[in-house]
Formats: C-alpha cells, structure tokens, sequence
C-alpha cells in the first residue's frame, strides 16, 4: 500500500514538473524589429540551410586538399586454386647410383632418375599489398583548390544574401501586422461612435423625429465597418503565422509584438531623404557576380593546366601468408609515374575556348549586375521619397477628413445636416483612413529595401 501510494505521488509530481516545463517552452516570445530580425537569423530554416552549406564547402576544401597529401592504402587478397601448376626438371644423374670401377652403358642409363615436381604456386594464400602514394605536380590539382576556396567564399556570401533577404521579410511581416492591428483599432474606435449615433437615430425614429432611411443608412456604415474589422483580423492572424514562419518558430507559439507602429514611423522618417551614398562593391549581389567571375576565371586555367604534366611517386611492399616454394615476387618497390596529354585530336582546345567564352560572359554579367545595382538603389530611393511624401499627405487628409466627419455628426444629431451627408463624409473618412495606412506600409516597406540594399557584408 505503501509503495502504490510512493508511485502516485512520484506520477503526480513528474506530470507537474512536465506540465511546468510546457508551460515554459510556450512562453510568450516578445519582440521587437531588430530583435525579430536578429532571432530569425539564428532560427530560419533558410538560414540553418545555408549555414550547413558553409560546413559542407569547409569539408569540400579538405577533401581537394588531401588529393595532394599521402596517401596509404591497404588492400588483401585472397585466392583459392582448384589446380596447382608443377614444374618438372626433367632426369637427372645421379652420381650415387654409379657403381665402382669400369662404367658401362647400362650403368649410365640405370644412373638417371626422374626429378620430383615442384608447385609453382599454393592452393590456399593471402596477399597483402600496402601501398604508399604522393602527389608531387599536378596543375589540375593546383588550380582545383583554389577553385573550391572560392566556392567556399561564394557559399559565405550566398549566406549573407540570405540573411539580409530574411531580415528585409521579417521586418515587412512585422509591419504589415502593426499597420493592420492600428486600422483595426482606429476602426474599433470609429465603430463605437457609429454605434453610438445609431442608437441614437434609432431612439428619434422611435419618436418620429427621423427618417427610417435614415437608420438604414448609418446600419449600412455600421455592418461595413464591422467588416472591415473582421477582414482586417484575419490579414493579422495569417500575417502572424507568416512572421512565425520567417522566426522559424511553431504556429502554436505565443508571439508579442512590442515596437508600436508610431514609434518605427519617428525613428526612421528620415533615414534616407538624405544624400545617401551607395557603394556598389559593399552589395553583396556584387560580390556573389565578382566571385563567379573569379571561378570562371579558375576554369580557364584548369582547363589550360590540362595542358601540363601529372607527376606522382609511389612505395609499395607485400606480404604472403603462404608462399609457394618457388616465389618470384618482390616484397619492396619504389617508382614514380609522369602522364603527359600529346595529341587529343583538339578536344583540349576546344575546352578552352569554351572556357574563354564563358569568362567573357561572366565579365560582361558583372557589368550588367553593377548597372542593375545602381538603378535598384536610385529607384528604391525614389520609392522612398515618394512613399515619404504620400505618407505625409495621407495623413494630413485623414485627420482632416476625421475632423469632418465629427463635425458632420455633431451637425446631423442637431437636425443641420442630412444622412446622405453624414454616410458620404463617413466613407470619404474611411477612405482616408485606408489610403494613410497603405501609405504607412509602403513607407515602411520601402524602408526596409534600402536597409537590404545599403547593408555590406560587415552587417
């Protein structure tokens, strides 16, 4: 009884320390922009991959370098026959057999005897060679490992792409989901002083003191606002499981958002009106094209080096385990081997001609890439200056078009102005309202192309 007590109260106490322990793994993840940003690159599976690719290029360099390093090899080889050869040397005399005294014929010819046969080999053996190998010239080899050093440099920079790719998608999640949940509040707020004028109208109806259509009317803004606040909660829900996504964190995360969307808007409306240089050789689009001219310029000279001889040294020393009485193998052999290509019937050159080709047109991809660079910034910079200056604009004609519609009301409830007005002044109000915050995101998204764009390496 004892012991099935112990056993409960020990199940009870592992379930609440697991239980604990959930509750800790589902914490409420708190970010802000830069956090975001910086928590995607340690948690996005892109990210992950590419740096995988960079430990894959490390051991791609090795396994170049350790062609021209020694190399041991050890090999056993074992051989049953199912017939041995023999050798036979033929009659022999044998002196022995020669009696004293005078020799006759017979006495000679009885003298000969057969010699025994000999194996020329063993039914059961076992060879082992061991084998001492070294590269001494090889222009191929040469060539080869500075050509993956330089994927591997490519590959470093396929990272960094990707990681200012991630941080330019998280922070438009991150803003898209702060410009739909400040619309959806403005909204809210809007709808509790349509409710209010609604149940206001409805009450004057009760009185006769209105128009029925007059109810419907301010019932139809009402049911359109509801609306909107409804699609804009969904665009919030689906734009938070794409921030999580981009975090590399489950859907069933509790994420918090603590920049505030005015505050982004102060911090960074001035950034870029500025002169603001641009550096083509800090992109690192320009430096991902310079490092494929540089691998297009190592395949010419593999190509080239294809030309030169392949020099190369060997030891070599084997063992038997069962010798054949007659073994005319050698244990220990020392040599070196030199390949030279003569004639190819012109495959060789046409190779490098073909190399030479594909160098001219890397030179001339990375002069288009520099130009498209140089025009990416100028538009993006434009981009920005003009989402600047509708921002500005949208923002003075949405309080001026709020600032409106409150007066409208307040004119409406004193029998002053019509409903029609009223609902025309209420949508050219939410109009307003909409074209501000499209303008805050384009704003924001033109913000965060220009930090992709002017970030180097070094970031």
């Amino acid at each position: 009884m004892n012991f099935m007590r112990r056993y409960l109260l020990m199940f009870i106490l592992l379930g609440s320390i697991a239980q604990g322990y959930s509750q800790d793994n589902k914490a409420t993840l708190k970010l802000s922009v830069s956090e975001a940003q910086t928590f995607a690159l340690q948690n996005n599976r892109d990210v992950q991959s590419s740096k995988i690719d960079i430990k894959s290029a490390d051991k791609k360099v090795w396994e170049n370098l350790a062609l021209g390093l020694p190399q041991i090899n050890l090999a056993a080889n074992y051989q049953h026959l199912f017939f041995v050869p023999e050798i036979n040397l033929g009659p022999y005399l044998d002196l022995n057999a020669l009696p004293d005294g005078v020799l006759n014929k017979s006495d000679l010819v009885n003298a000969y005897q057969n010699s025994p046969s000999f194996p020329l080999g063993v039914r059961n053996n076992t060879v082992i060679d061991f084998t001492l190998s070294q590269l001494i010239f090889s222009g191929q080899y040469l060539v080869g490992l500075q050509a993956t050093k330089v994927v591997k440099q490519l590959t470093e920079k396929s990272l960094v792409k990707i990681e200012n790719q991630t941080k330019e998608n998280v922070a438009d999640t991150y803003y898209l989901i702060l410009v739909l949940g400040e619309n959806a509040r403005v909204l809210t707020e809007s709808l509790k002083s349509v409710d209010q004028t609604y149940n206001e109208l409805v009450k004057m109806n009760e009185q006769g003191l209105n128009e029925e259509t007059d109810v419907d009317q301010i019932k139809i803004s009402r049911s359109n606002i509801q609306t909107l606040i409804t699609s804009l909660g969904s665009q919030k829900e689906i734009s938070l499981k794409l921030l999580k996504f981009q975090l590399g964190v489950g859907f069933d995360q509790s994420l918090e958002l603590t920049d505030s969307l005015p505050g982004i808007i102060q911090q960074g409306n001035i950034n870029y009106i500025a002169s603001t240089e641009f550096n083509v050789n800090n992109s690192i689009d320009y430096q991902l094209i310079s490092s494929q001219e540089k691998i297009s310029t190592l395949m010419l000279k593999l190509e080239k080096s294809k030309y030169l001889p392949t020099i190369s040294a060997f030891y070599r020393h084997e063992e038997q385990t069962n010798q054949p009485a007659f073994n005319f193998a050698v244990k220990d052999v020392v040599g070196a081997s030199l390949t030279l290509p003569i004639f190819t019937t012109g495959m060789r050159n046409a190779r490098v001609s073909q190399a030479k080709y594909d160098l001219e047109k890397s030179h001339l991809a990375k002069s288009n890439t520099e130009q498209g660079l140089v025009m990416e910034f100028e538009t993006a910079r434009s981009n920005y200056q003009t989402a600047y200056s509708n921002f500005n604009t949208n923002r003075e004609s949405m309080i001026l078009s709020k600032k409106v519609y409150d007066k409208t009301v307040v004119k409406y409830k004193e029998g002053v102005s019509s409903s029609f007005e009223l609902t025309q002044n209420q949508n050219q109000f939410l109009t307003a309202e909409s074209s501000y915050y499209n303008s805050v995101l384009s704003l924001l998204n033109a913000k965060a192309k220009l930090d992709r764009i002017l970030s180097s390496t070094n970031n």
